[in-house]
């Protein structure tokens, strides 16, 4: 099994220091490409502190710089935000400045209230039309000249520039839905599934549509299939009491964006209470240890072993949660040490 991190630029609150965030994340991927993670992830989002990222592809460049070997990507690109022409550009130029080391992942958003801004009218349930139809075009803008008409987008003869390094640079779909299975897999994508909170039983319903996707495929899937989840692993009930605390307090802003039930002032959600969540799947403390990779050493290496059994190819270690950036490094570290040796 392989792994890789996702991380975000994240503020809680207004005094946290920017420059601190954006070192913090280097210093995460620095530690993770030393440890020979696969790759590591940056995802786009708007006008939230809580997960500041207006384009991936400028701090995938920057890592670029200061890591060695581990692959870099795009995890996800919202499509209906961009125009293909841009979008294929971007994306080479970091293949370029990464010395082709991208991985290109698209998806189709989260959060209604970000598609009000950021392309207004557009319902987040239909947006992964957009990714569909820009998905072969971008490969052939990467390829040469492309004349295009499409539903969403139509333009002249144009290609990108520059190209990609890579001859065949890596897609990867973000998918929940069986018809975004279904796409992945007919159009040689990997995959990457996040349960958000969900019991282990969410990660078999995946599975199944994998499969069944697979199998309406004619039984050919090139790709690998990762699934991501919230890590915390700790030693000590400070840093335990710690993680739950500070993912309980980012999942009541989640909710808020999810749910529009709260205000969003100068990018920071308004926290919907979390006695108004007591008993809602996303807030109990004991579903979360459960669901989530948090635990011991011991506990995380057991949970792993039983993804590994449902057959992922790669583990996602999502370290973004508003958890205290000291801790997010003791808890990466700790992964490292006493949780990696047991795959290698």
């Amino acid at each position: 099994m392989r792994f890789q991190l996702a991380i975000n630029l994240e503020r809680i609150t207004p005094d946290t220091d920017m420059r601190g965030v954006r070192d913090h994340t280097l210093e995460m991927v620095k530690m993770a490409d030393a440890a020979g993670f696969e790759i590591a992830w940056a995802a786009e989002h708007h006008a939230l502190e809580m997960t500041i990222m207006p384009n991936p592809f400028q701090i995938i460049a920057w890592w670029a710089e200061h890591t060695d070997s581990i692959r870099l990507g795009s995890g996800v690109v919202n499509t209906a935000y961009w125009h293909p022409i841009g979008l294929a550009g971007e994306a080479a130029m970091a293949d370029l400045l990464s010395d082709g080391r991208l991985e290109f992942g698209l998806g189709s958003g989260a959060y209604q209230r970000e598609f009000d801004r950021m392309y207004p009218g557009l319902a987040q349930p239909d947006s992964y039309k957009y990714m569909q139809e820009a998905l072969p075009l971008i490969r052939a803008l990467w390829k040469g000249d492309v004349t295009h008409d499409g539903e969403y987008w139509q333009f002249p003869k144009a290609t990108s520039c520059p190209k990609p390094l890579q001859d065949e640079v890596p897609f990867w779909v973000a998918a929940r839905a069986p018809v975004t299975f279904d796409y992945a897999v007919a159009n040689d994508c990997n995959i990457m599934s996040w349960p958000l909170t969900h019991p282990f039983s969410e990660v078999e319903e995946y599975r199944g549509r994998l499969d069944a996707a697979i199998a309406a495929n004619g039984g050919v899937f090139n790709g690998q299939w990762a699934l991501m989840r919230h890590t915390a692993v700790y030693e000590n009930d400070a840093d335990r009491a710690a993680s739950i605390s500070a993912v309980r307090h980012v999942l009541g802003m989640f909710g808020n964006l999810m749910t529009q039930t709260g205000d969003v002032i100068d990018g920071f959600p308004e926290l919907i209470p979390l006695e108004e969540l007591d008993g809602n799947f996303r807030v109990d403390p004991d579903m979360l240890e459960e669901n989530l990779m948090f635990g011991t050493p011991e506990q995380v290496t057991a949970k792993l072993h039983r993804y590994a059994d449902v057959g992922i190819d790669a583990f996602i270690y999502y370290a973004s949660m508003g958890l205290d950036m000291d801790v997010q490094k003791r808890s990466l570290q700790t992964f490292i040490d006493r949780v990696l040796p047991e795959f290698t």
